[in-house]
């Protein structure tokens, strides 16, 4: 299995023990992520040091506001590298709003010109903002990941579009129907999973923080949501990951 989206750094422990007990787990691959130019620098270190472990590198909307958000220079360097495989995560948060609006609007349009000129997939963090989210998203013509994927409002526009929907711990939630309903409508060829730790661990595991060894919980639920065994769904997932960030 493969989480997608998951921030190792986050995590309880080192990040040796993490990816030890993702192993033992049966994620035997991770994405891990960078929200800055220090956060991506340390994501690509990690990267290169652990075995299956690789690098989306970004700016969040809630630094937009930041020095990191002026040395995009540096983010396309480091967007070089070959543990590198897209861009992100980056997108729009009026949920919190630590950054002004025009700010993230601004970071959000700069990073996918950066990734149409590398050629890299974009992650994507959309909260409160699905409207202006796919706005923005209408220009731009690469690969697309909705990580997290919490905004049911995007979901025509996914489908229509082709993006990737990615599914973390919350679909897991008894609270939470419509985003079962939402992953029984993704094509099989566009859904991932992901854990998005430390945050929203599993219903099973609820109440503790997050990590690579739990997204097994999420693929269960998610296979028993679509009708489907959950080696077929993480078969599925796997596929879905090599082919769109072209894992070197």
């Amino acid at each position: 299995m493969i989480d997608t989206h998951a921030p190792l750094d986050a995590c309880d422990g080192t990040p040796e023990a993490v990816l030890h007990r993702a192993r033992e787990a049966g994620v035997d691959r991770v994405v891990t992520v960078g929200t800055g130019i220090d956060s991506c620098r340390a994501a690509l270190r990690l990267a290169d040091e652990q075995q299956g472990v690789y690098a989306a590198l970004g700016i969040h909307p809630h630094d937009a506001d930041s020095d990191d958000a002026c040395n995009l220079d540096e983010l396309r360097e480091l967007l070089g590298r070959e543990k590198a495989v897209a861009v992100g995560e980056t997108g729009l948060d009026h949920f919190r709003d630590y950054a002004p609006r025009k700010a993230q609007l601004r970071l959000f349009e700069e990073q996918l010109a950066l990734a149409g000129d590398v050629g890299l997939p974009v992650v994507i963090h959309s909260r409160a903002a699905a409207q202006e989210t796919a706005d923005v998203l209408a220009g731009f013509f690469g690969d697309v990941v909705l990580h997290c994927f919490s905004e049911p409002a995007l979901l025509d526009v996914a489908l229509e579009r082709g993006y990737y929907v990615s599914f973390a711990g919350n679909v897991t939630y008894p609270g939470a129907p419509e985003l079962r309903e939402a992953a029984r409508a993704v094509p099989d060829e566009r859904i991932l999973t992901e854990t998005d730790c430390p945050y929203l661990a599993p219903q099973p595991v609820r109440g503790r923080r997050n990590e690579p060894a739990y997204l097994v919980h999420t693929v269960e639920e998610l296979a028993a949501a679509r009708g489907t065994g959950r080696e077929e769904l993480a078969a599925i997932v796997d596929a879905n990951a090599d082919r769109l960030f072209a894992f070197r």
